[in-house]
């Protein structure tokens, strides 16, 4: 058990390592090819398009990662039983975007050009979540390798998508640019659909009776996707309120719309990239340990459930600590050598050792999924959000600038995390007396 943990760790390392270099690759490539009024327009649809996912989604992959991984159920079955529920609720979306997107992009975002970008998320979001039900059988099986090179091949195909039809499109308007570049997420899914249904294994076989949908298999689904659905909706939300909040109480107390636009890029530009740059490691971390959890703890094994979940942490930590004192000691080397730039210094010294929280949060959220407790994930990114959004709107008029964002995120860390840590603490110390006592 010990080996295959560490194995599906250094698997996911390596490969959330390479899938990180490509994102920064495809970023610099269409920041190159589409200017920064084009990344600014991409930038406006992104949290529209993140929360859409998110819906889509639906929590099916937590909930199919951690039912495969408690080995006790027909897994094509649960997969067959999903896969038709998925459907109905992505083409119901498909729908609403379609009649939203005319007033979302005039009314909300206040840019016409977003119109078709939005609706190309119509299109897109039934392929990403038929992906991320593929992937998450794999983890649930603690087959990470599909994974990484399924994910690997889409970033690829992406980066020489958008390589190959930006110079192309970008003749016809910057609006048909920043359609297309999301639209490039239909082959790039497909893509890697087509390379996770080569590790299916070949002697594997399909009855009636795995085609027929069972009720006990999506009532057991909900109960673990809703929750999570929830949390990430809330997420998503809090995320889409910031910069409206943030903008309209600066604005309102007299600072310049300059200033605000300035020092919110280089936070959400350069400070939180940099300071979170460890959680990519920490989420490959968490993505091996939550198979493991879950199947120990389905098995009332506290003990070693117990000490899986600190490995994960210490694993964790041992990334993000040496990160953090260097960031903490000189950030500049990392600010000049990633961004040319020595803006955000101070921002960075001060959030990064309050990140050390958010590089073990992971390992303590996937671990309560695994546990059977999303719903406590959920309280706790509602509490976070409604702390950080509070004192977002409070502090902006205290006048004291971007740092209403940098103290509001920061508490909102430290609230969530400690909630997580709470929780399992409770419920790992209440089922090993009932384990002892029984």
């Amino acid at each position: 058990m010990k080996e295959k943990f560490i194995r599906s760790t250094i698997i996911l390392l390596i490969g959330g390592f390479l899938t990180k270099i490509l994102g920064m690759i495809i970023k610099i490539v269409m920041t190159r090819l589409m200017g920064t009024e084009g990344i600014g327009l991409y930038m406006l649809i992104l949290p529209t398009f993140s929360l859409f996912i998110a819906l889509a989604q639906a929590g099916f992959p937590v909930a199919i990662s951690k039912l495969v991984a408690e080995d006790n159920k027909n897994n094509k079955r649960l997969i067959f039983s999903l896969i038709p529920l998925s459907l109905i609720i992505n083409v119901f979306l498909m729908i609403v975007i379609i009649l939203i997107a005319p007033y979302l992009s005039t009314n909300l975002l206040h840019d016409r050009r977003c119109l078709y970008g939005i609706l190309a998320i119509s299109v897109v979001i039934p392929l990403t979540t038929l992906s991320s039900i593929c992937r998450s059988y794999f983890f649930g099986k603690e087959k990470m390798l599909p994974h990484v090179i399924s994910n690997l091949s889409e970033d690829i195909v992406r980066l020489l998508l958008i390589i190959i039809g930006i110079p192309w499109i970008l003749n016809k308007g910057l609006e048909y640019a920043v359609c297309y570049v999301i639209l490039t997420n239909i082959i790039s899914e497909l893509t890697s659909i087509l390379i996770l249904f080569f590790f299916i294994p070949k002697n594997a076989k399909i009855t009636k009776k795995d085609l027929i949908p069972s009720r006990i298999y999506i009532k057991d689904s909900l109960n673990i996707s809703i929750p999570n659905t929830a949390a990430r909706l809330i997420g998503s939300i809090g995320y889409f309120l910031e910069p409206i909040i943030l903008t309209s109480s600066l604005l309102y107390v007299g600072y310049s719309n300059s200033y605000i636009v300035s020092q919110y890029g280089i936070i959400s530009g350069y400070v939180l990239p940099i300071v979170l740059l460890p959680s990519f490691f920490t989420l490959a971390i968490s993505q091996a340990l939550l198979p493991i959890v879950s199947n120990l703890y389905s098995k009332k094994d506290i003990l070693a459930t117990k000490r899986k979940i600190k490995q994960g942490i210490f694993i964790s930590l041992l990334i993000g600590i040496p990160i953090t004192l260097l960031l903490m000691i000189n950030p500049n080397v990392f600010l000049q050598f990633i961004y040319h730039t020595n803006k955000g210094s101070t921002y960075i010294k001060f959030l990064a050792p309050i990140c050390l929280l958010q590089y073990i949060q992971a390992p303590l959220s996937y671990s309560l999924d695994a546990m059977g407790k999303s719903a406590d994930n959920m309280k706790a990114t509602l509490y976070g959000t409604i702390v950080r959004t509070t004192l977002l709107f409070i502090l902006s008029f205290l006048k004291i600038g971007i740092w209403s964002l940098i103290i509001s995120t920061s508490i909102n860390i430290i609230v969530t995390t400690l909630y997580n840590i709470i929780k399992i603490k409770k419920y790992l110390t209440t089922s090993c007396k009932r384990s002892c006592f029984n």
